[in-house]
């Protein structure tokens, strides 16, 4: 099972992880989306893809916010987890893509093995992030 959990503001972060969904249904893998992520109601293990934008000065959009919040104060057991990042940001700002690399960073600490390095995707060189997500996706198909 691959969780694909997204932080959103605008709908960008859930459109990725809709199209990486759909990418990842054709390849044969079982897929489950949390657009309003509760740890309580995902499995600690398998894969999760995390797909979230920065929102304001570095901070995660309000919908992942109370899921990141529960992942510090009381990790679970992560061992079972490996995980993959995809963070999208717009470099023109110095707080590009921060709430994805604090994901990262999380997961990792918490016990989750990565996959991949965090995968920053744009906005001012990807105006269809999704394009870029599915380039990432054909690179790493092997590891999810």
């Amino acid at each position: 099972m691959i969780h694909i959990i997204t932080g959103s503001t605008l709908g960008g972060a859930e459109y990725v992880g809709d199209h990486l969904s759909d990418l990842l249904v054709e390849k044969g893998l079982e897929t489950t989306i949390h657009n309003q992520p509760n740890l309580a109601e995902i499995d600690n293990q398998g894969t999760w893809l995390i797909v979230t934008s920065t929102h304001g000065a570095g901070d995660y959009p309000d919908n992942i916010q109370p899921f990141i919040q529960a992942l510090q104060a009381t990790p679970p057991k992560m061992s079972e987890v490996k995980y993959a990042v995809i963070a999208i940001g717009d470099s023109s700002y110095d707080t590009f893509c921060a709430a994805g690399k604090h994901a990262y960073d999380l997961l990792e600490n918490i016990g989750a093995t990565p996959i991949c390095d965090v995968f920053t995707i744009d906005v001012l060189a990807h105006s269809v992030p999704e394009d870029a997500a599915e380039a990432w996706f054909h690179d790493h198909i092997e590891r999810l």
